[in-house]
Formats: C-alpha cells, sequence, structure tokens
C-alpha cells in the first residue's frame, strides 16, 4: 500500500497510529507530500481529485481518502483487536473521532485564516468562532477523560492525535489549563510506542 503522507498532518498520523497499532505499518510505503490548499500537486491529485493527504492507494490500485475511510480500511485487514468496535461501544468512539476530527477542522481553517489570508483580509471574528469550537470540545472531552481509561480505540486515537496537533501548533493557547483529567489522560496516552512514533514535525 503506498500512503499519500505529510509529516505535519494530523490525519496522516492518525491513520499511521492505526496502521501500528494493527501491525501493519511495514506494508505502508509513504510517499511525502509538501500539499497546500491554494497550490495543486499532480500526484495527490491523480488519487485524490480534493488534493488532500492522506490517500491511500491499496495492492489492487484503489485509492481512498479521508482518514476515516482509511483507519475503517486499515481496522478491516488484522487479526487483533478491532479498533471500530462493535456494539454500543461503537457509538461513543465512532462520536469522539468526530469530535477529535472536528477540532482540527476548526484548527487548520484558522490557520489558514492567519496564515494564507493577506493580512488586510483576515476575519477576526472567524478566527475566534473556530477557536471557540475547539474551546468546546476540549470542554466536553474534559468531562469524558476519566472514563477513557486505557482504552484504545478509533475515538481515543483521534483525540489524542488531536491534543498533539494543537501542541504542535497552537501551544501558546495551552488546551491543558483548567482541564487536568484531559491533560492526565493525554500524558498517559501520548507514551504508547504508536504515538511516540508519530509525533507531527515540519517537513
Amino acid at each position: 500500500m503506498r500512503l499519500h503522507y505529510s509529516y505535519a498532518s494530523p490525519y496522516v498520523r492518525k491513520v499511521m497510529v492505526v496502521a501500528i497499532e494493527t501491525g501493519q505499518e511495514s506494508d505502508v510505503d509513504l510517499t511525502p507530500r509538501k500539499v497546500s490548499p491554494v497550490a495543486p500537486l499532480g500526484e495527490v491529485n491523480r488519487d485524490n481529485p480534493l488534493g488532500k493527504v492522506p490517500c491511500l492507494v491499496t495492492d489492487d490500485g484503489q485509492a481512498l481518502f479521508d482518514s476515516r475511510v482509511i483507519c475503517e480500511y486499515l481496522d478491516s485487514r488484522h487479526d487483533r483487536p478491532k479498533l471500530f468496535p462493535a456494539g454500543p461501544a461503537r457509538w461513543p468512539a465512532l462520536r469522539r473521532q468526530a469530535q477529535a476530527d472536528g477540532m482540527l477542522d476548526a484548527g487548520i481553517l484558522a490557520r489558514y485564516e492567519m496564515l494564507l489570508r493577506p493580512e488586510e483580509r483576515r476575519w477576526p471574528d472567524w478566527i475566534a468562532g473556530q477557536k471557540a469550537k475547539i474551546a468546546r470540545a476540549l470542554d466536553a472531552l474534559e468531562g469524558e477523560a476519566e472514563g477513557f481509561g486505557d482504552a484504545v480505540d478509533i475515538g481515543t486515537i483521534a483525540v489524542g492525535c488531536a491534543l498533539g496537533w494543537l501542541d504542535f501548533r497552537y501551544a501558546a493557547d495551552d488546551w491543558r489549563a483548567g482541564r487536568p483529567a484531559l491533560a492526565a489522560w493525554f500524558e498517559r496516552f501520548a507514551k504508547r510506542p504508536s504515538m511516540a512514533a508519530t509525533v507531527p514535525k515540519e517537513a
């Protein structure tokens, strides 16, 4: 399998954590890409018309994109405990994944506004609104964190990757302030080999 990859993408990190947790890391050939929302990249666009990473090209040539799709595909290919649980546990895990991905979406939109838009055209209320979404999601996770325990599923993986990305891109905002349960959980979860091996970095 070949993965269009960015070292800084939290969605790529989620895919790689799943690959490691399911024992498939060696099956994934990483193809680093430097992508931009305003500069098309032919190699990625050929496999993903949206021009985004991650994009996984399977051994039979099928292109899969969106981290949620890729993660579920990888989870279908192994015999270890499933990261997409069945039964009642499935819905909290999927909701946490959606919540974590929503935090990332908001953070990336705010970052684009601050870095890519010409200064005279930036919209401070837009940035504040996106950051408010992140804060609300973090507060909700604080209320759940003590119940995470040692669970390793697509929900906790997505939350861990989102928090790690906030450390990477929004360290000055200090998401840990006032959220001791979430901070304590993340400190433990971040020590997993799959998380330690995928800490985001600039390309």
